[in-house]
Order: structure tokens, then sequence, then C-alpha cells
């Protein structure tokens, strides 16, 4: 039996955060369909869009083409990616009030362990009520709030009763709420995944609660272990208010399809020198581990090579390449993006060499 103390874990979610902006700053787009991302003339990814947006089908990470598909009448801006974290940083600022305890996730989220915070009562609940009502008085955007005794739940709840509203799961509420659970309501819970559970007859919390752990770690390996910890509640991951930066990457999204290796190949050229930039400005040459490719094709399948490698080198990434561009089986290319993979900075720092 768990021996972790009970927590409080508010998770705050901003509301079509790129999108809320563009309408707050020009007014006329708040009652047109509005997607943020990439503009409507050529190749590219919407950010995020508004709920209008939504309610035609447009979705976050979908193509462009495919959302003016959809809607027709959408209005698509490009993405002022200074102001959002200009309003991103007014939000953080306004969690730092009520608690040190802040895992940000993203410019529009973040985990708030409020478990020993005396204000308001002590109240959770009233505690995301009033960070929720001074994010609107000072930056004029709403913001969503779960409310739990773990940061699972917790995000589950903050999806619950948008926009502009909060979900709280009280501790003897968990047990109840957690059975009728749909299993796609589960971050980690993908497409295929889900698609595999189905298969298996299992569609909510209660079917697996009613699986044995083993025949889940044989299907699903460390995920089925996961996953059947959260169909009971369970998450006991503290909120890490120091994230440990495990990679770092740069990808383009091309204007139009690539057909050959050599094209990528040259893709890859263009990007490593932007990529070598950060590794050099993020200090962390030193904790290099892997290095890898992405694709993605021209049917929005998308494949990632990635081999052990402690330096970044144009001729190994080439060979990652080619590995990669294989699985194609002759699509064009729509995507190309190189990465490094890190180790922990602890772990690095005991790789080093001693001098005695």
């Amino acid at each position: 039996m768990s021996t972790t103390p009970l927590r409080k874990i508010i998770h705050i979610d901003m509301d079509c955060f790129f999108a809320a902006v563009e309408m707050r700053e020009q007014p006329a787009l708040r009652n047109l369909p509005l997607a943020v991302g990439g503009a409507s003339d050529r190749r590219g990814v919407i950010a995020t869009c508004n709920y209008l947006a939504r309610r035609y089908g447009v979705r976050s990470a979908m193509a462009t083409s495919q959302a003016l598909r959809l809607c027709p009448d959408l209005k698509v801006v490009p993405g002022r990616m200074n102001l959002y974290k200009e309003v991103s940083r007014q939000v953080h600022g306004i969690f730092q009030r009520y608690t040190k305890h802040i895992e940000p996730l993203s410019l529009d989220e973040a985990y708030l362990d409020v478990s020993d915070n005396r204000l308001l009562r002590g109240s959770a609940s009233l505690l995301a009520e009033q960070i929720r009502a001074d994010i609107y008085q000072q930056t004029g955007l709403t913001a969503s709030a779960g409310v739990a005794p773990n940061k699972f739940l917790a995000k589950v709840a903050s999806d619950l009763n948008k926009p502009n509203g909060q979900f709280v799961i009280a501790p003897a509420q968990v047990e109840h709420f957690v059975r009728q659970l749909p299993l796609e309501k589960i971050p980690g819970v993908g497409k295929a995944t889900l698609e595999r559970l189905h298969r298996l007859n299992l569609r909510t919390a209660a079917d697996v609660q009613a699986e044995p752990v083993e025949a889940l770690i044989k299907q699903f390996g460390k995920f089925g272990l996961a996953l059947y910890e959260r169909c009971y509640g369970r998450d006991e991951r503290p909120v890490m208010t120091e994230r440990t930066r495990k990679s770092v990457g740069v990808e383009t999204t091309l204007a139009e399809d690539l057909t050959s290796q050599e094209q990528c190949q040259a893709v890859v050229e263009q990007l490593l020198p932007d990529l070598l930039r950060r590794i050099d400005n993020a200090e962390v040459a030193h904790r290099i581990d892997r290095c890898g490719i992405k694709l993605k094709f021209s049917d929005f399948r998308q494949t990632t090579v990635e081999h052990k490698q402690s330096a970044v080198s144009k001729a190994f990434l080439m060979e990652l390449l080619a590995e990669a561009y294989v699985r194609g089986q002759g699509k064009g290319i729509r995507l190309v993006g190189i990465s490094v993979g890190l180790r922990s900075a602890t772990q690095a720092q005991l790789d080093l060499p001693f001098d005695g």
C-alpha cells in the first residue's frame, strides 16, 4: 500500500492559448473560426485553433490544407511566439504568488502542488478559482483547471469543463471516477494503442481493472503497468520544479514534397548548423548519447531512427537518413528533422574521467 502523503495538485490549462491571444489582440477575429499556424497559401500545420473552428473538426497538428477543406471560412494567422512567451511569463508569475512548486509543461499549461498552501483555508479548489480569476483580470484570457490528489487525475480533470471552467476530483471520489473513465482519456493512450485495447475488449478503466497486470505487461510492456496504475487512479510522480532537458532538435516542414534521398541530404546539411548552435547554447554537448533523424511522409505518417552516438557527425546523420528514407517506400517527404538525445546531467557527471 502506498505511503505517499495526500497531495493537492492543480493542473492549469489555458484555453486555446495562441488563438485566444490573437483574438485579444485583434477583436475582429473573435467571432470567426480562427487558427494559428502555417499560412494558408503554403504547406503548414495548425498550432491551435479557437472553439468555433473546432466545431468544424479543425484540430491542433492538422495540416492547414486539410483544415481549410473542413472549414473554408477558416481564418489562418501566423504565430507570434515572442508575444505568446510574454503572456506565458505573466501567467507563470501569477502561479508563483500561490506556490513555489510549479512544473511547466508548455507555454500554456502547468502543474501546481498546493498541498502545503494555507491560503483560502487551504482549499485547492478555491485556489484554482482565484488563480483563474487573476489570469483573466491581468491578461483578459481564460484558463481551465483540474484539481485532484495526483498529476494524472488533475490533467484529466482540467479537460472536463472547458473552456473557462474547472473540475474537482476529491480523494473519496477517485475510485468511482476512474472506474467509468474511457481509456482514450488517459494520457499516453494514442490512436494505435486505443485500437489494440479495443481489440482486447478493454474500453474503460473498469475493464482494465479486471485484467491481470501480468497480461497487460505482456501485451504492452512498461506501458501496461503504467496503464494498470492509472486505471486505479494511482500516480506518485511529484511535481518537478526543475525539468531536465532530454533532447535538442530542429526540423522543417517543406513547401513541396521531397522526392529523393539526395534532396533530403541537402536539407539535413541546411539544418545541421542550427542544431549545433542549439546544442552550444544549451551547453549540453557533453551529454549527447544518441543522434536521430525524423521524416514525415506525404501521407502524414512519420518515422524516427535513433542510434547511440556521443557526438554530432554529418556522416552518421546521413547513415540514419538512409535507414529512415527506405521506410517511406518511395513516398514524398514533407518534413525533415534532426536531433540529439541527452543523458541526465547526473549521469554525464558520473561518466567524466576520474583525475586523481
